[in-house]
């Protein structure tokens, strides 16, 4: 892949960093955020501003759980990369890697307590943060936290509850709310890493600088970039050997194609800028932006085996593709994407019983397809080697308008009415790619393959523009009557273009028996509305067989598409929750804090991809699939579990120590199903094994003067693969496993840095996949950990 950029690397790469030596895993944060602050001055604890709309509220005296990262612990790894770095810290958080996964390989789902990627909900600042354009595989439409650089945050907090009632459509398993760092002050790095076995080298670089607006305000700017080549954990493939062995006068690329991480650039930045007009109003406005491609490779087509590419056609007498591709091909898929995501608005107090917040967002993700080295079978001759396939678009704007009045009745706290109202507009455009990339030429009567060979583009059928409208108005109350007891209730009423109207509610309430001590608990309903992608898009892929390694043809179809209805398909009903949380929270004198919460969440109607249904003869088919499959509201799951965070934080000797211990435990059940469902044993399996139910992370850090240590160890539980082919399915059983990760911080001057480490220390890799070494993949693609082995990174700084 070349990048336009990519000689400017190794000039990048020498730039500095922030200088990373303080504590490892501090429970405090000096940032701020709707001039709120973020240190609560009698406790010392992190005030928090997600879950919660009242003044004050810290993470020891939240209703719910809410977990606080910092910019030390979201900048102690290798990757910039939003998803690595929550998976390495929250153990209930969970990502994978799926090379070959066409977009996936770039968008990559990320889930929450074991829920599906859309049923968390991503905030900026507390504003709602748009959807990429990506569809995934299993119908999830998730915002992709890879877009936002990581150089820009402050900190992270995470609810780890259902919120639909507090925020909307979403929020089933939590929140994730990003804060962008609103502080003057300049800094600016550069790193360099790479995989033990010699690949995947990474650069990255950026600079954020802050300049204060005399003392009513401050402007940040922030730009980060990132150079990622790609890595192989390949073996060449059987079916290769034997083509090479039969055909000795040829030369077999080995292997012929590449399992691993994809070849991409992006670069990342951010604005967040606040400036107070009056005493009682702030303007304020941020946005984050991104740009980048990459490309990687797909399954290789054996000119022995591929007939739907190689035989002979009377169509095109004396041809063959063996001119073009004498040895097979290997199509190369590409992407170029970009988002954009803008906010403004005015905050401030009329009084100080009443404050108010009018805002409006717009949000844009938008991806290219291209396909090279590839071909329309059904062109013969005629027929391009490269194309573009289109163009997907999600685009949301959002207006809002938010409230507070604390009315005196009585109680230690006055009674904190939050309410407000939001609009809100959802657009998904799909865009043509070239004439060629979806042809069905006249070869495609004699059996050869049409569109473009790997992925075929979107044609008209494809093609259009869909569009939801929602409105909902929100009351969010709280109040502690008593010293020992507060109390919460919320209630959301959202109606919704496509589907109708739905109401949601949450109530909460905590006892603090003892000032160290504390008993939490929350009982909500959610819901996470169907997007217009899901309602009305359509996805034509090429797979190949693991066991016959033949290419076949599969389609995904809107639920209201003719053959999809004539297959079973019925309209998309939104997915809803019952989501209830118990937990226990201690905060003692000697740095020792530590929390449990037990979970049961609820999801009825939950959204899946149909069983892979063969196409009668008797049905027309005049895309000529195999089979195909359509976005289905499928099950009712019941997901159980319980978080336990333990955190010490105080000096020691001469210097001061930190740890963290987290442990997540989680599973899901199929409750009951649709007739279509109890039928799809798969999806199943899948709702059901294909995460680890047990899953931990600890830290330990030490710091004393210029030097600093941290240690990280992270195991992931076993869990279920599970491959598909052309009659069925695979699975197979993988063991648990352990990960360790280290790092050494000095600090040259005071404002000089330099940090090495390596993320998997020991070079640790996963089972082997046995149902993919067909294809030459070593280890699974799903697996929801880096199977890469281990890597190594240096990073300088600079801070002033």
């Amino acid at each position: 892949m070349t990048f336009k950029t990519a000689s400017a690397v190794v000039a990048l790469h020498i730039l500095f960093a922030p200088a990373a030596w303080a504590q490892v895993a501090p429970t405090n944060d000096d940032a701020t955020q709707q001039n709120q602050p973020a240190v609560d001055a009698a406790t010392g604890n992190d005030v928090i501003v997600t879950g919660t709309r009242e003044r004050g509220r810290t993470q020891f005296d939240t209703l719910a759980p809410v977990d606080v990262l910092p910019e030390t612990l979201i900048r102690s790894g290798v990757s910039s990369d939003l998803n690595d770095t929550l998976a390495q810290l929250l153990p209930s958080f969970n990502v994978q890697r799926l090379p070959a996964a066409d977009g996936q390989a770039f968008v990559r789902p990320a889930t929450l307590r074991g829920l599906s990627a859309d049923q968390t909900l991503v905030l900026i600042n507390g504003k709602r943060y748009h959807r990429s354009a990506l569809l995934g595989t299993r119908g999830a439409q998730a915002p992709d936290l890879a877009s936002i650089p990581s150089l820009a945050i402050k900190r992270i907090e995470v609810l780890r509850d259902g919120a639909s009632a507090q925020y909307g459509s979403d929020a089933i398993a939590g929140v994730i709310n990003v804060i962008l760092d609103d502080t003057a002050g300049m800094e600016a790095y550069g790193q360099f890493g790479q995989y033990y076995a010699g690949d995947g080298n990474d650069y990255q670089s950026g600079a954020r600088g802050g300049i204060a607006l005399d003392d009513r305000g401050a402007i940040v700017f922030t730009g980060q970039f990132e150079h990622s080549e790609a890595t192989s954990r390949t073996r060449q493939r059987p079916d290769a050997l034997t083509f090479q062995a039969a055909n000795p006068t040829l030369v077999v690329p080995n292997p012929v194609q590449r399992w691993g991480q994809p070849d991409e650039e992006r670069v990342r930045g951010a604005v967040d800028m606040h400036y107070d007009l009056t005493p009682g109003a702030t303007l304020y406005a941020f946005g984050t932006v991104q740009q980048g491609e990459g490309i990687t490779d797909f399954n290789w087509r054996n000119p022995a085996g591929t007939g739907s590419v190689y035989n002979a056609s009377s169509a095109f007498p004396g041809f063959s593709f063996r001119r073009i591709y004498p040895v097979g091909f290997t199509p190369r898929f590409g992407t170029r994407f970009a988002d954009i995501q803008a906010n403004s608005g005015v905050r401030g107090s009329l009084s100080d019983a009443f404050s108010y917040d009018i805002s409006a967002s717009s949000g844009r993700s938008r991806i290219d397809y291209t396909m090279r080295e590839s071909l329309n079978a059904s062109l013969g001759p005629n027929s391009p080697t490269s194309f573009y396939l289109g163009r997907l678009t999600q685009i949301e704007t959002n207006l809002n308008a938010d409230f507070v009045y604390r009315l005196p009745i009585g109680g230690i706290d006055p009674l904190n009415i939050a309410f407000g109202g939001e609009r809100r507009i959802e657009r998904y455009v799909v865009g043509t790619g070239d004439p060629a990339s979806y042809a069905i030429g006249p070869g495609a009567a004699t059996g050869l393959a049409p569109n473009s060979n790997g992925f075929p583009g979107f044609g008209p059928q494809q093609a259009g523009r869909f569009s939801q409208t929602s409105h909902a108005g929100y009351v969010d109350l709280a109040w502690r009557p008593i010293q020992l007891l507060s109390l919460g209730a919320a209630g959301r009423y959202e109606d919704f273009s496509s589907f109708g109207d739905k109401f949601t509610y949450k109530l909460s309430a905590r006892v603090e028996p003892v000032a160290w001590l504390a008993l939490r608990g929350t009982y909500s309903t959610g819901f996470r509305a169907p997007t217009p992608a899901q309602l009305n898009t359509r996805v034509v892929s090429q797979g190949l067989d693991t066991r016959t390694l033949q290419v076949f043809n599969q389609g995904r179809l809107a639920p209201s598409d003719p053959l999809a209805v004539a297959l079973g398909a019925k309209p998309l009903r939104p997915e809803t929750s019952r989501n209830a949380t118990i937990g226990l929270a201690v905060q003692t004198h000697v740095g020792l804090s530590a929390t449990v919460d037990l979970y049961q969440i609820d999801v009825d109607d939950r959204f899946s991809q149909s069983a892979t249904i063969a196409i009668p003869a008797s049905l027309p088919n005049p895309n000529r699939f195999t089979s195909i499959s359509y976005f289905t509201n499928d099950f009712n799951t019941r997901t159980r579990g319980v978080d336990v965070v333990i955190g010490y934080n105080r000096q020691l000797g001469e210097g001061r120590a930190s740890a963290t211990l987290a442990y997540n435990y989680n599973r899901t059940t199929v409750r009951s199903g649709t007739s279509a469902a109890i039928a799809n044993a798969t999806q199943r399996r899948i709702f059901e094994e294909r995460l680890p139910r047990h899953n931990a992370t600890g830290t330990l850090g030490y710091d004393i003067g210029p030097v600093g240590v941290m240690l990280r160890g992270r195991y992931y539980g076993p869990w279920t693969d599970v491959t598909g082919n052309a009659t069925g399915e695979l699975f197979q059983r993988f063991d648990g496993i352990a990960l360790f990760d280290a790092s050494v911080t000095y600090r040259l001057t005071p404002n000089i840095s330099i940090r090495g480490g390596a993320e998997n220390l020991f070079g640790t890799y996963p089972d082997e996949a046995t149902n993919q070494a067909n294809r030459g993949l070593i280890y699974s693609r799903n697996a929801p950990y880096d199977t890469d082995g281990g890597r190594y990174y240096v990073r300088l700084g600079l801070t002033f």
